[in-house]
């Protein structure tokens, strides 16, 4: 999926609308879950809170009638790679500690977690840790027979 600068602009910018609406001044905020909603038909990012109220919205032109079918799994490390990037926004809302940002389809179905703020814990992308207890057993098992 093309990464390019202006796609950049738009999510940093839609990120910045949402921490102005949440600034880490303010006493904080009951949410679990940041909700990105991204139309593959018209490119819009439409970012909402718990309850599906808009917060913020922006659209991404080169998402515009995407028609590939695994068009969220190529958006995904984009959005992941746009709030990791800017995480000082991110982890820094007035949101009472945990919350998830989530991507969402167009019928509103969570397709992937994208960042997780919990505390001094942040979890950028939970794909890291597929197969680690498998690696942890492997490793035991050939420690014990040595």
């Amino acid at each position: 999926m093309k990464f390019n600068e202006q796609t950049q602009q738009q999510l940093e910018r839609a990120l910045r609308k949402l921490a102005e609406k949440f600034p880490s001044e303010q006493e904080a905020t009951m949410l679990t879950d940041i909700h990105y909603r991204v139309s593959q038909d018209t490119g819009e990012v439409t970012i909402l809170d718990d309850d599906d109220r808009e917060l913020t919205r922006c659209v991404v032109e080169e998402w515009i009638d995407n028609k590939d079918d695994d068009f969220y799994e190529k958006i995904t490390p984009v959005i992941r790679h746009s709030l990791s990037k800017h995480s000082q926004l991110a982890d820094n809302l007035s949101v009472l500690k945990p919350y998830a940002f989530v991507l969402e389809d167009d019928d509103h179905e969570t397709v992937a977690e994208l960042y997780v703020v919990d505390g001094d814990t942040v979890i950028m992308d939970p794909d890291l840790m597929v197969g680690l207890d498998k690696d942890l057993d492997d490793f035991l098992e050939k420690l014990l027979k040595s």
